[in-house]
């Protein structure tokens, strides 16, 4: 029994390593108060992006609780560049539950549900800097209950694979 304490927090750092993405950029998410998102709360997401070479996959993550009563969601981005101007904006449809069988989509355990959307894939930056993403819900109703985070993930995109 000792030599497994001993070993433990071999292991668990071990994990921690191989889990660490390489090309991953950026990741941060925002828990909303009471897991109710209101249409006047947008959070504001700042990462930097050093290399104007590379491309970059743009994710949205949303975290709901099973109690959230549509099986979609709509969101607009609003991302500008270093010096304050849009680059891009766009609204978004998110499946979070299959729309014919009401099936929870995404990860989780219990009634609490993780989704990663591509959301801008092969994203190109012009300028090295600081870009600010911009999330909104464009939902038909001023709070949405059980919507309980979300988040931008930014990563290097892979290389497309020849044929």
């Amino acid at each position: 029994m000792r030599k497994l304490f001993r070993l433990l927090p071999l292991l668990l750092a071990a994990t921690m390593l191989t889990a660490c993405d390489q090309n991953q950029v950026y990741e941060k998410n925002v828990d909303f108060e009471g897991y109710t998102w209101s249409v006047r709360q947008k959070p504001a997401f700042t990462f930097d992006i050093a290399d104007t070479t590379q491309r970059y996959d743009v994710y949205f993550n949303v975290r709901n609780a099973s109690a959230y009563g549509y099986y979609n969601l709509y969101l607009k981005h609003t991302l500008t560049d270093p010096a304050g101007k849009p680059v891009s904006q766009l609204l978004h449809q998110m499946l979070l539950m299959d729309p014919q069988t009401g099936e929870p989509r995404g990860s989780g355990t219990g009634d609490i549900y993780d989704h990663q959307f591509l959301a801008l894939p092969n994203q190109k930056f012009h300028q090295t800097g600081a870009y600010k993403i911009v999330l909104e819900q464009y939902m038909r109703q001023n709070q949405l209950p059980g919507l309980m985070a979300v988040g931008v993930r930014v990563v290097q995109a892979r290389p497309a694979q020849a044929k």
